[in-house]
């Protein structure tokens, strides 16, 4: 399956199918996954791994949804700042923040380890820079609000990507790879360590009856015990819907004329902002760059946003070629956070995963954190910084 619009991203040649065939019927569960992205995938191998059994299921394939179209940043910051979650929330929960963000970043890295999982994944300085006094202004705030959190951004005069700037902040230790080389890994383990893994099965609606939720899928009903939707949306008319807006980001893979591709990453401060970073595939090495965002259901001309982001590389770039370019829907939040935990209006064990944003890679690590306490140990201690009933009180 590939992506809207008919657009592979770079990453793409890794979506092979990995769905068990030939089965007859599905078997009870304990746990009922629908997503195969990072959320889905994290979070079906940590439970398995816990001695449950699980079902993941997938309307498409492996990596196909926002997870396929990242741009693959694995970032301790994000595209909402932290002063703003602090004005918004307080102190603590700043910090609560930064620190899943440290945990999901340290999950990723041990599965690396363990897996021994070949995913192109490299320690790199993240850079956020200012092009006028108003993006200065905010970038300040940044600033402000990382050292609250305990994230030191250090100022510099350089900008790697050779962008002036009026200012450039520099923070350590971020990182970057490629996701579904990663996924496909954790996927594997996942069935090897007796998990089911269904593609081309969509879940369309539940029901509760006593003790046990019926998922009406695409190959008939699946018995379990929780129900984590892992996959943007949940199914039906959720009071959720109301809270998310889908936008659509675009995205491109390029070759350099000069051949120069900066071990770094980098943001700008436009409103929606643009992303920068080098990757090399295959020993071919391209900048990837990300941008533009609209919302989805608004009149948006896919090949308008191109040229737009076309457009601001050439300012900075002597570009070659456009190798790749891709465009993916993104999911964000009213108040900025993602909405992890308990699904509202259904079962008590329903459980949603939404609202990330273009922060994917690291909040769909947290998702899978969250909810993964919670089921083993019944709360976990994010739940109330991301729990969805927020929208009840807000």
């Amino acid at each position: 399956m590939e992506r809207g619009g008919h657009l592979e991203s770079i990453w793409q040649t890794e979506v092979k199918h990995y769905g068990q065939e030939n089965i007859n019927s599905i078997p009870d569960s304990d746990i009922l996954i629908v997503g195969a992205g990072i959320t889905g995938i994290t979070t079906a191998l940590m439970l398995q791994k816990k001695g449950f059994k699980c079902i993941l299921v997938e309307a498409g394939n492996m990596g196909y949804g926002s997870t396929g179209g990242s741009t693959a940043h694995i970032n301790n910051y994000f595209e909402t700042p932290y002063h703003k979650v602090i004005k918004t929330y307080g102190l603590d929960s700043g910090k609560l923040l930064a620190k899943a963000a440290r945990e999901a970043s340290d999950i990723i890295k041990d599965n690396i380890n363990i897996y021994q999982i070949y995913c192109d994944y490299a320690i790199r300085n993240g850079y956020l820079f200012s092009l006028d006094e108003r993006q200065d202004d905010e970038l300040q705030n940044i600033i402000e609000g990382n050292h609250l959190v305990g994230i030191d951004a250090i100022e510099t005069n350089t900008n790697p990507f050779g962008i002036p700037s009026v200012r450039v902040i520099e923070i350590h230790n971020q990182a970057q790879f490629h996701p579904l080389r990663y996924l496909r890994i954790l996927l594997k383990e996942f069935v090897h360590s007796g998990g089911m893994f269904l593609e081309n099965c969509s879940v369309t609606s539940s029901i509760d009856e006593n003790t046990i939720i019926v998922a009406d899928s695409s190959k008939g009903p699946i018995n379990c015990k929780y129900l984590i939707y892992a996959n943007n949306t949940p199914p039906g008319d959720s009071i959720l819907n109301k809270y998310i807006t889908p936008y659509i980001r675009f995205a491109m893979a390029l070759k350099l004329k000069n051949g120069y591709y900066p071990e770094a990453m980098a943001y700008d401060m436009f409103e929606p902002h643009h992303s920068y970073r080098s990757h090399t595939l295959d020993e071919n090495d391209f900048l990837i760059a990300g941008g533009e965002d609209n919302i989805a259901d608004s009149l948006n001309n896919s090949n308008k946003s191109f040229e737009k982001l076309y457009k601001n590389l050439k300012l900075y770039f002597d570009i070659e070629e456009i190798v790749y370019k891709w465009k993916t829907k993104l999911y964000k939040s009213k108040d900025g956070l993602p909405y992890i935990g308990y699904l509202p209006g259904n079962h008590q064990n329903v459980f949603c995963a939404i609202g990330y944003g273009g922060d994917d890679i690291i909040l769909g690590t947290v998702a899978a954190i969250v909810i993964c306490d919670i089921i083993t140990s019944g709360n976990s201690k994010y739940e109330q910084l991301f729990s969805p009933e927020r929208i009840l009180k807000h």
